[in-house]
């Protein structure tokens, strides 16, 4: 029998193995300074183009007051306990009434954390003879939300169709077999490549098929739709969305998440989310904080228009340049580049160290090897000044990325990683 640790130490996962030339820098960046625009990374100004601020809020000052002044009143710590022993209170209640309607449900519920939400939510909806049927590319939260299914599951081919009427077929027999029901599980938006989840399409499924529709809308809740509340209202499907959640991780610029519903299947999720009821109560600084924001993305559209305005003049200009940015249909903007990982590393490091460019980095495993995925997200705050500067580090690293510098530049890395 060996140490359960030798395998911890031996394999440090597919992440894991870069520790050593990736923490600190490419992973675990510190960014420092009022979240904004442009803030400081070791030392130096950069443009951010990383962080989900959305509407801009996070630094706004009258957001600031009211998260300000409800710690001075409350502290971090109030209501202590979980929901139904002793953590329960009228603003949680208010919070949870204005969500739903801003959404268009008729009942909501709070929750901690988006993630662990999620994985709750898809636990407390599914039993063992029911059938879960969902998107290939969904968000890791979900995929662990399925691990905890003790009955079947399909996935189905991103945005596909034919490949998710295919698995109805399956799941439809195999349910009629246990006596189950079927949840499909999509996303409003996929968070890495931009694109909208095919809502419409899989809606118009319930005229052939019967099931309900989870929907995971995260980076659409704020930026989508004609009042902000997401992407089943852009593309007007919100009132056949069974079960709606969105995170305040994005755009209310916050900590908590809530999920959305018929008024039955909220009262049976507050009895049985064990994410909640096992778990302290959302903390009132980030009740009434996000109070707060929900009125201003409510009432100052001009936030959303500015949003759009920066997505629209970065988007289009990374096309006119000739660069890739997939098949996005929402504020995430990803450029898609060919290159090796050191090849990837000496690019980000010449786009922060020399043109002041701060965004994301995806390679092998998370996608396809060979391939770079620099990732951008706008924000309300971001300029035009912003936006030519990244433009013009952009055609800079291509150029570079295509006449070999970075190669030379990454050969030590390179030999030392076996590539």
């Amino acid at each position: 029998m060996r140490d359960l640790f030798d395998r911890i130490i031996e394999n440090k996962g597919p992440l894991g193995k870069w520790a050593s030339q990736a923490e600190g820098y490419f992973v675990f960046p510190k960014l420092e300074g009022p979240i904004s625009n442009r803030m400081k990374f070791q030392g130096k100004e950069v443009i951010t183009w990383s962080i989900n601020d959305y509407l801009g809020l996070a630094n706004l000052p009258e957001i600031k007051k009211v998260d300000g002044e409800a710690a001075l009143e409350h502290g971090a710590a109030y209501p202590m306990g979980a929901r139904m022993m002793s953590g329960h209170t009228d603003y949680h209640e208010q919070l949870e009434k204005e969500l739903a309607e801003f959404v268009n449900k008729e009942a909501s519920y709070l929750l901690n954390f988006g993630y662990q939400g999620f994985m709750s939510v898809i636990d407390a909806l599914v039993a063992k003879d029911d059938i879960i049927v969902y998107d290939v590319d969904c968000h890791a939260c979900i995929i662990d939300g399925v691990r905890l299914h003790m009955g079947k599951r399909f996935t189905f081919k991103h945005n596909d169709p034919e490949s998710l009427e295919k698995n109805l077929e399956r799941a439809t027999k195999l349910a009629n077999e246990t006596g189950g029901g079927i949840l499909v599980i999509s996303e409003g938006v996929f968070g890495m490549r931009g694109e909208q989840g095919i809502l419409k399409e899989i809606v118009e499924l319930k005229k052939k098929f019967k099931f309900r529709l989870l929907v995971d809308d995260a980076h659409g809740f704020g930026t989508l739709g004609k009042t902000g509340a997401g992407a089943g209202e852009e593309q007007g499907v919100q009132d056949q969305i069974d079960v709606y959640l969105a995170t305040f991780a994005k755009s209310m610029a916050g900590i908590g998440a809530f999920v959305a519903a018929q008024k039955e299947i909220v009262e049976y999720l507050k009895y049985n989310l064990r994410s909640q009821m096992f778990a302290k109560s959302l903390p009132m600084v980030y009740v009434k904080g996000a109070l707060k924001r929900l009125d201003m993305l409510r009432t100052m559209p001009e936030l959303k228009a500015k949003l759009w305005e920066n997505v629209n003049a970065l988007q289009n200009g990374l096309k006119e340049r000739g660069f890739d940015i997939g098949t996005t249909t929402s504020c995430v903007t990803p450029v898609y580049l060919n290159g090796s990982i050191p090849e990837a590393m000496a690019l980000v490091k010449d786009l922060r160290e020399n043109h002041g460019i701060f965004c994301s980095i995806v390679v092998y495993p998370v996608i396809p090897k060979g391939l770079i995925l620099l990732r951008l997200i706008p924000t309300a705050t971001h300029t035009m000044k912003d936006i030519e500067e990244t433009l013009d580090a952009f055609s800079a690293i291509r150029e570079r990325l295509e006449n070999g510098t970075y190669k030379r530049l990454s050969a030590a890395v390179a030999a030392a990683m076996g590539e």
